[in-house]
């Protein structure tokens, strides 16, 4: 019954009588207002007048299931959520619920982990009520060596996500990262359990800074929040819903073509570094080249002494010359 009361008043915009809640929900009306009452409690407000009902004014920032159900627009992405208040890592539990049977399109959020983790295993903080901390579980129809491209895929989305609900200028960083004057919004983080000739599932791991104001000392000079970027705060599920209806959207694409090649042109343009001097971290030693945009395949092309070179995802790093960008 709460999520009717809270659907209704949420839909109607305006002020609903006590007794046209009661009476449409088969319920007394001390029993709607008491589940006015626990929707306080977990931080929504309302406006109560007499004769009139109740107006929904404002909804707490939640990443439950229902609050990002009620903003799909999906055929599969996002279709089943497991929410939770704390876990280790969303990416974990994806893994974990692929192993029992979980269904294409699973996502997997919290408010905090516990134990978030990026590339290359480095800690990634995940403090409550500021950040979207999910993992979208695939079952994709591909061979393994395109796997690496989903993440791609998946950068290419939040981008246009972010953008389309914000209009913050922001870029993609090759291959997982998304960035802002220069930081980090967002990571990716794709892991794959396939045998040699298929692909058993793919977890996509998303961490975005969303209304953080102040960051680990660790990670200041590199990290930024769409807060501080856009001034603005939208609602953490919002921003969940839309990412996953742009990812439904190419990653069909994808899958239709196999590789990059009908995203292509679009990953380039918001290619941050594209045409410009990065520092490649090869663990074989590290040089300078021009990155020159990536190719079908995913992979980053870079120039060096007028010699091109692919560049794998997993394989270096791509850093800015003179900082993380």
């Amino acid at each position: 019954m709460k999520d009717k009361i809270r659907t209704i008043l949420k839909e109607r915009n305006g002020f609903v009588s006590g007794q046209e809640l009661s009476e449409g929900l088969g319920v007394s009306r001390t029993a709607v207002w008491k589940v006015i009452r626990q929707l306080e409690e977990e931080g929504y407000v309302f406006e109560a007048v007499r004769n009139k009902g109740y107006r929904l004014v404002t909804e707490p920032d939640l990443l439950t299931k229902a609050a990002i159900s009620e903003r799909l627009s999906t055929e599969w992405a996002g279709q089943e959520v497991c929410s939770f208040d704390e876990i280790d890592s969303t990416n974990n539990e994806a893994k974990r619920q692929a192993e029992i049977g979980a269904p294409h399109g699973l996502l997997v959020i919290s408010e905090v982990q516990t134990a978030g983790r990026g590339r290359m295993g480095r800690p990634w903080s995940s403090p409550a009520g500021s950040g979207i901390w999910m993992s979208l579980l695939l079952r994709p129809s591909l061979a393994p060596i395109q796997a690496s491209g989903l993440t791609l895929v998946m950068a290419l989305a939040i981008r246009e996500a972010i953008v389309t609900l914000t209009g913050a200028e922001c870029r993609i960083k090759w291959p997982n990262d998304i960035v802002a004057d220069g930081k980090k919004v967002c990571g990716i983080l794709t892991e794959m359990s396939a045998e040699p000739d298929r692909i058993n599932h793919v977890v996509i791991g998303v961490g975005i800074n969303v209304t953080d104001d102040s960051f680990p000392e660790e990670i200041r000079d590199r990290a930024i929040s769409i807060w501080q970027v856009c001034g603005q705060k939208i609602q953490r599920a919002e921003l969940v819903a839309e990412i996953l209806k742009t990812f439904e959207r190419f990653y069909e694409q994808y899958l239709q073509s196999g590789d990059m090649s009908t995203l292509l042109d679009a990953y380039n343009a918001a290619l941050i570094n594209c045409g410009q001097t990065v520092r490649v971290l090869d663990p074989k030693g590290e040089y300078e080249a021009v990155a020159r945009g990536i190719i079908p395949s995913g992979a980053l092309i870079v120039e060096k002494d007028g010699q091109t070179r692919e560049i794998i995802s997993g394989e270096v790093s791509v850093r800015g010359v003179y900082g993380y960008v």
